[in-house]
């Protein structure tokens, strides 16, 4: 059986095909990767996934999507009816740069793939639907917030469950994972503070705007700021709410589009004040994720540049030994798009860095929500 992920993003999409094979005495289906693409943003859903499906040698069962937003409506996986997909559309409001490129590519699939193939839905909200009440919610009242789906919804939700998950994994000894905090650093950036593999609180809220500083995202600022900046540039409010997504950051600091490790090999006063800046947000964050959890078993970095750039993860976590964090230099300047452990043998906290694989988990929560069983299949790919 062969199923299809489809991981979009505001600008990108991820193509991967794994087969499911029945290994024995295995409890669940190990999937297997066959092929997998990174294609840019605007090209033609429906020529891209002819073109992808071309490369495989059967059509697949099964297609699974990632969906930034699910609202409050879907803390699951869910397969994708005429009913799911009208209710995506309506979502597309709280998650207009998101929700509209995963509809595109779920009609494109529908279509493509043909009649008998299932498709589902895996929302990159649901990890972070059971918040406690005090991190979901604004200090609004009723009718300013929750009546309006005014909350903290949290984002990169497939990719926390994959380090956890992992994580899980390497450090069995701790029940459920322990304390755990996860570092998402990407184009986007999140870090959240789980205790058992339930989400206690995470920096994103109620948009992907809030929390770390990212690439070219501001992060956390005073709401008071866009009506400032509407005046003063005679903008309205969605403009202002554009440029805080597109134009800040990394890369207004900085002042062009630039990833951390190019700042620091560029070297320029401007672009080191810009990694300073992005480090210390995420360290004031993970300070306060210690206090939330009473302390942590393990620190988990994931992402491109969580995974890759050493002297950020440096950074977040130098002169932390106070809270039993301590790295091993080596092991962190070595761990550059590998899993590796980078924590000292003297540190009461481990430290992973642990690249994420959110098709996987995509592919295991299809297989458990549609209960996928082999049927004949298509003579030839539609």
């Amino acid at each position: 059986m062969i199923i299809l992920t489809v991981n979009t993003g505001s600008t990108s999409v991820k193509l991967a095909a794994f087969r499911i094979d029945d290994a024995v005495g295995e409890a669940q289906p190990q999937p297997r990767r066959l092929a997998a693409q990174h294609l840019a943003g605007g090209l033609d859903p429906a020529a891209s996934l002819r073109g992808f499906l071309g490369q495989l040698d059967e059509p697949p069962e099964a297609v699974v999507h990632r969906v930034v937003h699910g609202g409050t409506r879907f803390t699951g996986p869910t397969l994708i009816d005429d009913d799911a997909r009208r209710a995506l559309a309506d979502l597309s409001e709280l998650a207009p740069l998101h929700n509209p490129v995963a509809l595109r590519w779920i009609d494109a699939a529908r279509e493509t793939c043909g009649a008998g193939v299932r498709h589902v839905a895996a929302f990159d909200t649901a990890f972070f639907s059971t918040l406690p009440r005090v991190a979901a919610e604004y200090a609004l009242p009723a009718d300013l917030g929750l009546e309006l789906d005014v909350r903290r919804y949290g984002f990169h939700g497939l990719a926390h469950e994959a380090m956890w998950q992992r994580w899980c994994q390497l450090e069995p000894r701790l029940p459920g994972g322990g304390k755990l905090i996860t570092v998402q650093l990407g184009g986007g950036c999140s870090m959240a503070a789980l205790e058992q593999g339930k989400a206690l609180d995470t920096s994103m809220g109620f948009s992907p705007l809030e929390g770390l500083v990212m690439a070219t995202r501001s992060g956390d600022i005073d709401a008071a700021i866009v009506p400032y900046l509407e005046r003063r540039l005679e903008l309205s409010g969605d403009r202002v709410v554009a440029l805080l997504n597109e134009r800040c950051g990394l890369a207004g600091v900085a002042g062009s589009p630039a990833d951390p490790q190019s700042l620091l090999d560029e070297g320029s006063q401007r672009g080191r004040f810009a990694v300073e800046l992005y480090c210390y947000r995420a360290r004031k964050y993970l300070g306060a994720y210690l206090a939330v959890l009473g302390g942590c078993d393990g620190v988990a970095f994931g992402g491109g540049v969580g995974e890759h750039v050493a002297e950020v993860r440096a950074k977040i976590l130098a002169d932390l030994e106070w809270a039993g964090i301590e790295l091993d230099r080596g092991a962190n300047e070595a761990a550059r798009g590998s899993e590796s452990r980078i924590s000292g043998n003297r540190s009461r906290v481990s430290v992973w860095v642990i690249p994420v694989d959110e098709e996987l988990l995509m592919v295991r929560a299809a297989l458990a929500l549609a209960k996928l069983v082999r049927q004949p299949r298509p003579r030839t790919l539609p």
